[in-house]
């Protein structure tokens, strides 16, 4: 099964017994703001959860055979590490 935002909301709305609309709002404002973060090279760090960064990579170990003009100046990826107490409860299943 996916946990979908439609889902979360649900779940979160019926455990904190907010309006679905006021937890929509706010989840979609948590992620604008992870956006945001994460697009000016700001690290997203949940304490024992995860932690989420952009890294930036040399464009030319990418380059196939594409013209100069073509290959970006930067290129950069997200990556996601499980914290250690998340890492633990998966192996523990």
């Amino acid at each position: 099964m996916t946990l979908t935002k439609k889902r979360m909301v649900r779940e979160i709305g019926r455990r904190t017994r907010l309006r679905n609309r006021d937890v929509q709002l706010m989840l979609e404002t948590l992620i604008d703001i992870w956006i945001e973060s994460l697009v000016i090279d700001e690290r997203i760090e949940l304490e024992n959860f995860f932690i989420l960064q952009t890294q930036q990579i040399d464009p030319n170990k990418f380059d196939r055979g594409l013209s100069e003009k073509s290959t970006p100046h930067h290129i950069r990826r997200v990556l996601l590490r499980a914290s250690k107490r998340l890492k633990r409860s998966l192996n523990h299943l």
